[in-house]
């Protein structure tokens, strides 16, 4: 019994519909990141279903890629939390305001 590709896009745009309301509505950065890296894997599982369906490898190929840049921007986005935490003891996007004159 095999599970139909409207299945797994049904639950890819659910993903992806959390992580969007995740990102505009939360103050605190990590669970900003974590909303992003919920988006990127809801589109990963968009591939993977699509490439599944139409049997080709490329699909699949791809996802690999965008993890490796999911794994970058996490490394580099906790980075600047830290550094931003260091000068300012907050992680709330609203208190941040380094960057201003």
């Amino acid at each position: 019994m095999e599970i139909p590709l409207s299945y797994y896009l049904l639950l890819g745009a659910i993903l992806f519909a959390i992580g969007v309301v995740g990102t505009l509505t939360r103050r605190n950065a990590i669970v900003i990141f974590m909303c992003i890296e919920l988006m990127l894997n809801s589109v990963n599982l968009s591939l993977i279903a699509f490439s599944a369906f139409l049997g080709e490898i490329t699909g699949m190929v791809t996802v690999f890629f965008v993890m490796a840049v999911a794994a970058a921007e996490a490394a580099v986005g906790l980075a600047i939390v830290i550094a931003l935490y260091r000068n300012k003891p907050t992680v709330n996007v609203d208190e941040i305001n380094i960057l201003k004159w």
